[in-house]
């Protein structure tokens, strides 16, 4: 066989295994969708439903570990037990940086520092191994255990960003929103004006959590507190609806 013809065997075997989506409008939308959810569902379940931070994340981390596994179980990507993975990982990167700021009185500048700092090493280490930060080509365990490494520490990373953001220098809940959704059209628009697409990528990876976290505090939290008072649960609902439909249109396509 021809080094042509290897090159492009390998290159099939990765598209056919790889394990993630691929990046389309879909994509973006589910993935905003599901930061909000990672807000709103650790929100109504430790206090509407009355876990408690603790019983929550002790549920959601196990229901992680769970997904986790079915995730690195499955020979390529499904796209229901991926997006359950991305939504959990949402919901416990938002309850990591809750129990560093109000269980152990982290400041979030602290927090967002350090979790910028681990995630630029998560990324230095996994160039060093593998040579790239595609996300076209997560089809070993190595390479898969990198990526969802760096997705829960830009949760983590964009919750506390967030906070600090629309908290802690006052930005708000809407202007929040407006800020960061204007940071992502600009990673989009350099993008396409020819910017690296995987940097791109990651930047705009980063700024949908605290771009989800407060459109999620904007649509939950009472009007008094500059919200819109839809609440947690039917928060919740509405999007975790969408996410459900809209998977359940690519896992449709993935079985034609």
């Amino acid at each position: 066989m021809s080094a042509i013809q290897t090159s492009k065997s390998s290159h099939l075997i990765g598209e056919m295994l790889n394990k993630v989506p691929e990046v389309t409008f879909a994509f973006w939308v589910i993935k905003i969708l599901s930061t909000t959810v990672g807000e709103t569902v650790a929100d109504f379940l430790a206090v509407n439903v009355g876990w408690g931070q603790g019983i929550t994340r002790a549920v959601m981390g196990a229901l992680l570990a769970i997904t986790l596994f079915w995730q690195f179980h499955a020979r390529r990507y499904t796209p229901w037990i991926y997006w359950l993975t991305v939504v959990l990982v949402s919901v416990v990167g938002t309850q990591i940086t809750d129990l560093l700021t109000d269980g152990l009185g982290v400041s979030l500048y602290t927090s967002t520092t350090a979790f910028a700092i681990l995630l630029s090493a998560i990324f230095v280490i996994w160039y060093r191994v593998e040579h790239s930060l595609s996300i076209h080509e997560i089809f070993t365990r190595r390479r898969e255990g990198f990526y969802w490494a760096a997705i829960l520490c830009t949760f983590a990373l964009g919750t506390a960003a967030g906070d600090l953001a629309t908290e802690a220098l006052g930005l708000g809940f809407t202007n929040g929103v407006i800020v960061f959704g204007i940071l992502i059209s600009l990673a989009y628009l350099a993008f396409r004006a020819g910017a690296n697409a995987v940097l791109t990528f990651w930047i705009a990876y980063i700024l949908t959590r605290p771009f989800g976290a407060a459109l999620g505090d904007l649509l939950t939290q009472s009007p008094s507190y500059g919200g819109l008072g839809i609440g947690a649960m039917w928060t919740s609902a509405i999007f975790l609806t969408i996410i459900v439909f809209l998977a359940g249109i690519a896992q449709l396509n993935m079985s034609k």
